[in-house]
């Protein structure tokens, strides 16, 4: 299992209608073949960050299934727009 980590900074003011907008885009990646789970999670001390979480079943499944589909093209129409900067994304495999 691989852990995409993304940190999501969204633009100010921006957050109610990125909330409306990944409420939407949630169902196209776990559509996805290889995908397992994900959380999006609101930070505490900046209202405009959030952290993105997706477990897949493999790094490919993500970094060449899901970004070289079809529906990656919708997932960037609906979100990438809010973001500022445009976020880093790092994937991790469970060591304990």
């Amino acid at each position: 299992m691989i852990l995409e980590v993304a940190v999501l900074d969204v633009r100010p003011g921006e957050s109610a209608a990125f909330e409306a907008a990944f409420r939407e885009a949630q169902a196209i990646i776990a559509s996805m073949p290889g995908y397992r789970s994900h959380q999006l999670q609101r930070c505490v001390e900046n209202a405009d960050r959030y952290l993105l979480l997706v477990e897949w079943d493999t790094l490919e499944a993500h970094t060449v299934g899901f970004r070289g589909s079809a529906e990656y093209q919708r997932w960037k129409a609906l979100l990438h727009r809010f973001y500022d900067p445009f976020p880093t994304v790092e994937h991790y495999v469970r060591v304990v």
